[in-house]
């Protein structure tokens, strides 16, 4: 016998396999959201719960239902189930190893949330797993880990949506303002900056044991051994109160062996809406220019000679070449946002506003009926959920979708680059190589530890 929630389920599948793999996804009409009927509600999982695990599965729970968590920390896994318990009536299971979701058969898709050094490992094998994916960005730590999650999707034909959310939420605040940049009132676009925040170092962090509940050879995984190090005393507020410095929880952020610092956190978003803007996903940049940075640590030959102290950039300018000889510039100065200039006139965009002259001329001059949605390459989503729950009937691709995201990510991956090394960096965009550098192609990728590769 067919239980009900296996029967809703495979009222869901059937729906989803029905449509064959090909093209991308043009956005999601009222018709085709998940949240229509409770029989055509898919089943997820999330995998890495604190601070953004918890917020993509909040959000979430309109459109699936979550049958499983995994964290490899006992007290966020016990603290986010019993959130999802209050919201939704009923917890999920819990599980340390996030293999023991993919093996499960009742799952549809799995969300993932972890540090960013585990995002490829659990990509890969999830959709190797029949599992769609929405991972958090950045999707990757390397260029060639990006060529891996490309070349799994289409061998697989698994939906895969990365969550760089201001393409489709912050009422389409981006989306806006893309259509101005390309309805040609700025003129020509002469130059583009990415105001992404600058960072801080961290004093010494003296290696002590391993915090209750958490499992920190898991926690490691790919990256190196090395030992939990934190100042605990010394405390603030994300995900409930964990140490300000430290290796592992939030602010893993700051260290290359697990992130990309700031480059790649606000990066993977800002950088994203300006290699929209100018068209230029299906290529990338010719040359990337470290004009200044500031490391917290020393560096030789590319890695930093300590271990007990973050390591990425606290402040930065990048400018990176992009087709037209058009400037992006990265820089950790100034306001959180982009800028585009061009001969007619400037704009700025952020989460919080969208500035200018042409933005107060759409009074009297508005954008052209459907301009927006024609960015978007159909009417926008209501959230990034729901896009990816759209894609995954359609079985086209997402509007963030795994090729364009490492196109733009690239640009990250070199910049972080050309700051270690402390050089200028030439790009073949169509070959995805450095040009001319052996040891800065090297950085292209990275070896797993025993144990922990990526099983494809």
């Amino acid at each position: 016998m067919i239980s009900p929630k296996n029967k809703n389920r495979r009222s869901f599948l059937k729906t989803t396999s029905a449509v064959a793999c090909t093209g991308f996804f043009v956005g999601s009409s009222s018709a085709s959201r998940a949240q229509d009927s409770p029989n055509e509600r898919p089943v997820f999982a999330t995998i890495g719960l604190r601070n953004q695990g918890w917020t993509i599965t909040d959000k979430s729970t309109k459109y699936a239902d979550f049958a499983a968590f995994a964290d490899v920390d006992a007290n966020v896994l016990g603290a986010i189930n019993e959130k999802l318990k209050n919201k939704t009536g009923k917890a999920a299971d819990g599980y340390k190893d996030y293999r023991e979701i993919l093996d499960r058969k009742d799952i549809d898709a799995v969300m993932i949330a972890t540090p960013d050094h585990w995002h490829t490992k659990i990509t890969v094998e999830a959709m190797l797993a029949g599992k769609d994916v929405y991972c958090e960005k950045p999707l990757t730590l390397t260029v060639d880990e990006g060529k891996l999650i490309e070349k799994i999707v289409k061998q697989t034909g698994r939906i895969c949506q990365v969550g760089t959310m201001q393409r489709t939420e912050f009422d389409s605040r981006f989306l806006k303002a893309i259509a101005i940049v390309r309805s040609g009132r700025l003129g020509e676009i002469q130059k583009v900056t990415c105001g992404i925040n600058g960072a801080t170092g961290s004093p010494e962090l003296p290696a002590i044991d391993v915090p209750e509940g958490l499992d920190w050879d898991m926690w490691l995984g790919p990256a190196p051994m090395v030992p939990y190090r934190a100042l605990p005393e010394i405390r603030q507020g994300y995900g409930g109160g964990v140490p300000l410095y430290t290796n592992c929880h939030y602010a893993w952020r700051n260290w290359y062996e697990y992130s990309g610092g700031q480059m790649n956190d606000w990066g993977a978003h800002h950088v994203d809406i300006a290699t929209w803007a100018l068209g230029a996903h299906e290529t990338g940049p010719n040359k990337i220019t470290p004009v200044s940075y500031e490391l917290p640590v020393k560096y030789e030959n590319g890695n930093p000679k300590v271990s007990d102290r973050y390591n990425s950039p606290t402040k930065f300018e990048i400018h990176a070449n992009m087709p037209g000889d058009i400037p992006m510039v990265i820089t950790s100065e100034g306001d959180n946002g982009i800028l585009f200039e061009g001969t007619e006139g400037r704009i700025f965009v952020n989460r919080g506003r969208l500035s200018g002259k042409p933005v107060e001329d759409l009074e009297k001059n508005p954008l052209p009926e459907g301009a927006v949605d024609a960015v978007y390459g159909g009417p926008v989503s209501e959230n990034h959920t729901d896009n990816f729950i759209a894609s995954m009937r359609s079985r086209k691709q997402p509007i963030s979708d795994v090729w364009t995201h490492n196109r733009m990510l690239e640009i990250c991956h070199l910049a972080n680059i050309a700051i270690r090394l402390g050089r200028e960096l030439k790009w073949d965009p169509a070959k995805r190589e450095i040009v001319g550098d052996e040891q800065a192609n090297s950085f292209l990728k990275r070896e797993s530890r025993k144990g922990f590769e990526t099983k494809v």
